[in-house]
This record gives structure tokens, C-alpha cells and sequence, in this order.
């Protein structure tokens, strides 16, 4: 009983605080929530290869000609990235670069040219780096350049100042291609020089205060790794309205960005480390069944899972590695399908969204008590499901900037146990 006695002036001081709170404008509560929450406590969905749109019918056709089920691993697509902001709730994307300095290495896709369609983009043609999944035979994309991806990503965070910090996932390409007797494009081999025009091109389109980098979170430590352990991430208030980068690739990707650049001082690029490098800040675990993860979070580290991949468990309407990808903490959550409706080819009831169908949530594991799921992002507009007809433009496609919100409880999905749908 003494120990009851002991603990009701606690509970009224925090009944107290709750009530104060909730008579609070909306505006208040999310300042108090801005100084509370730091941007590693939260959970979002990412979407994977998010530029990705399916080639033409023809050269879909085509493809299945000669890769059969093969091509199923390449059936997905999504839209434009401010789509995606304004109308999937997607916080966290993923771009795939190529090196392209002299231009035109990419302008002429074989798959394109062998199903006798004409000119691609004249954009392909310059100097600059490109984004694509893979040459030749899966090249189509909302967004084709570097330049072109991060200026639809700046548009609409100006227009929507608010939005919790979206995280842009870069992986570094240059794997060449052997199939049969056919010649592929050889890609130009990323080097320490490329990687200083990518962070160039960031710069060129965004400015220091758009940004969150290494140099801004590492403070006065000595290592990167050192300040997310100890003092953490920036607060939600200090991070809302910007952008961090990250790169997907490890090995010799990353020790060339590295080089003369110790514990990133100078780049913008979080790298994917391994806990107890200088660089460790931001750890890719792709597997969501890792048992590594949690701890990763509870240490403080930024984690990357997925919760499909290559349309299987869309099609096998298998939940598993979803759900325990959410359950695992991980603050980025990656998808094909993140919402109902945009499979390709096929019907799925598949969709990976955060329980409740809120734009975010405070991170299961480590979010803190004052952190409210429905008040901490609210900039969403559901629209129709796209069509699933695999014909696209054979342009780059430029989405305007959305500025409309919602009520801070978006609608979306519900945690009903044995439904595919079900994202608890």
C-alpha cells in the first residue's frame, strides 16, 4: 500500500500534463512534441527503387521473351516521388545513380531499340548522372536525372514545410551485364571524383538548412558513431522541412567516399557502417527477421529493413516478413506497396503501411511516451489507385507540389490479425 501512496503524486502529475496538453492547440502540442521526439524514434514507410515505372507493353512482351517468370522480379512500379509524399504517406525513398560524364551512355536502351520504338529522352543525352534500375533492359523512370529526382523532392518539401525529414536511399551502380549473346551497356565505374559530383549535385539543388548531414549531427564529437550514441539524433523540430541522405552501398563504395573525408566530415552522404566504425550512424539490415535489429535501434543507431522484395510476397500475399519488419523498430521500412491497389499484373490485397494508417508512428521500441502517432506528420491526400496497365510515358514525369493536409489520423490500414492487410 506505502508503495500505491508513494506513486499517486506521479500519476497525477501526469494526469495533470495529459490534461494540459490535450487543451492545448494543435500547434502547441506539436511544439511540445518537436522538443520531445528526436527523428530516430520515429517509424515510416520507405518505398524500394522509388523512381521505378514499367517499360512499355512491347518491351514487356519482349522481355518475358527471353527472362520468362524472370521478369517478374522487375513487375512493380511507382509514382511520381511528390505522389508518393502527398498521397502514399512515403517518408523515406530510394534512388539508384549511374555515372554518365561524357553523356548519352544510357540514351539508347537495347530493349527499347529491339522493340523498334523510337528515340528516347533527349535529356539521356547529356552529360550528368542518371537514374535507372538497370541498363538496357529496365530503364524507365519518373525522374531520369540525379538532378531532375532532387528537384521534385525540393519542390515539394517547400511546399510542405512541415513533413518529417525524408531520408533518400542512394545506390551507387556500375555492375555490368552478361546474358547470352547479347552486348550490353558497360557502366562507367563510380569513383571518389563521382562521388564529389553527387554530393555536388545535392548542393546544387539544396541548401545547407535543407539539408541534415554528418557534420550537423556529429557536432563536436571526435566520430560520427560517438555522437548518435550519446547525445542522439536532432529533434524532430530541428529536422522537420529537410532532407538526409544515405548511401545503400558498403566495401569499396564506401571507403571511397570515406577517403579524406574521416568520419564524414565534409560529405553528405550517411554510409552504411557497421556498428563501430568511426562513420556508424545509419545500418542497412535488409532482412527484417535480422535479431540484430532492435538492439541497433535501442543503441541509436538509423535502420533501413524491407518488408518485401521482387513481388513475392505481394503475389503470396505472405505478411511475415512485413509485419515483423515494424515490429522489428526499424525507422525506414521499405516497399513496393505502399498502399492498396498499384500491383502490376497481377491482384494482391498486399500493402505495407503503418498500423493505423497514420503518415508515421512513435518507433515501437524506443519512441517516447509524449510522442503522438497521429500528430507527428499529417500532410496527406488519398487519391484512386493508378492503373495497373503497364504502358508509361517515355518521358520523365514531373508531378506539381501538393500543400494540402488532413486531419492528423489519416485513414489506411487496421490491425485485423489473418487479413493481408494487416500491419500491426
Amino acid at each position: 500500500m506505502g508503495h500505491r501512496r508513494g506513486l499517486a503524486p506521479i500519476v497525477a502529475v501526469v494526469a495533470l500534463v495529459a490534461a494540459l496538453l490535450a487543451g492545448q492547440p494543435a500547434s502547441g502540442r506539436r511544439a511540445a512534441l518537436d522538443d520531445d521526439v528526436r527523428l530516430n524514434e520515429v517509424q515510416v514507410i520507405g518505398s524500394h527503387n522509388s523512381y521505378k515505372r514499367m517499360v512499355s507493353d512491347p518491351e514487356e512482351e519482349l522481355r518475358r521473351s527471353f527472362l520468362s517468370d524472370g521478369a517478374n522480379l522487375m513487375q512493380y512500379q511507382h509514382e511520381p516521388l511528390p505522389v508518393q509524399f502527398s498521397s502514399q504517406k512515403v517518408r523515406q525513398i530510394e534512388l539508384d545513380v549511374f555515372l554518365d560524364s561524357a553523356g548519352g551512355l544510357y540514351a539508347d536502351p537495347l530493349l527499347r531499340s529491339a522493340a523498334g520504338l523510337g528515340p528516347y529522352d533527349p535529356a539521356m543525352r547529356e552529360p550528368g548522372i542518371k537514374v535507372l534500375h538497370i541498363q538496357d533492359v529496365d530503364y524507365a523512370t519518373t525522374c531520369l536525372t540525379f538532378v531532375a529526382c532532387l528537384q521534385q523532392i525540393q519542390a515539394w518539401s517547400d511546399a510542405n514545410p512541415s513533413h518529417l525529414p525524408i531520408a533518400v536511399l542512394v545506390e551507387l551502380k556500375d555492375d555490368p551485364l552478361s546474358f547470352g549473346d547479347f552486348t550490353f551497356t558497360t557502366p562507367e565505374p563510380w569513383t571518389a571524383a563521382g562521388m564529389d559530383e553527387l554530393d555536388d549535385d545535392i548542393r546544387s539543388v539544396m541548401a545547407p538548412d535543407d539539408l541534415i548531414t554528418p557534420d550537423d549531427v556529429r557536432g563536436s564529437h571526435a566520430t560520427l558513431e560517438d555522437a548518435v550514441l550519446t547525445d542522439g539524433w536532432p529533434t524532430l523540430g530541428e529536422s522537420r522541412g529537410k532532407v538526409m541522405f544515405m548511401m545503400d552501398n558498403a566495401g569499396g563504395y564506401r571507403s571511397d567516399y570515406l577517403a579524406g573525408h574521416p568520419s564524414l566530415e565534409g560529405r553528405i552522404l550517411f554510409t552504411n557502417a557497421n556498428p563501430g566504425d568511426p562513420d556508424a550512424a545509419f545500418v542497412k539490415r535488409n532482412d527484417p527477421f535480422d535479431a540484430s535489429i532492435p538492439d541497433l535501434v535501442r543503441a541509436g543507431y538509423l535502420v533501413r529493413t524491407r518488408a518485401d522484395a521482387d513481388t513475392v510476397e505481394a503475389r503470396e500475399e505472405d505478411t511475415g516478413p512485413r509485419d515483423a519488419a515494424l515490429a522489428s523498430g526499424a525507422q525506414f521500412v521499405s516497399t513496393d506497396y505502399p498502399v492498396p491497389g498499384i500491383a502490376v499484373g497481377f491482384t494482391t490485397s498486399y500493402v505495407a503501411e503503418i498500423p493505423g494508417g497514420t503518415v508515421a508512428r512513435c518507433n515501437p521500441l524506443i519512441g517516447p511516451e509524449t510522442c503522438v502517432d497521429g500528430e507527428l506528420d499529417t500532410i496527406y491526400t488519398p487519391v484512386a489507385p493508378p492503373t495497373t496497365s503497364t504502358t508509361v510515358p517515355t518521358t520523365s514525369t514531373t508531378a506539381p507540389p501538393s500543400t494540402t493536409t488532413t486531419p492528423p489520423v489519416a485513414p489506411g490500414a487496421q490491425p485485423v490479425p489473418g487479413d493481408a492487410r494487416y500491419t500491426g
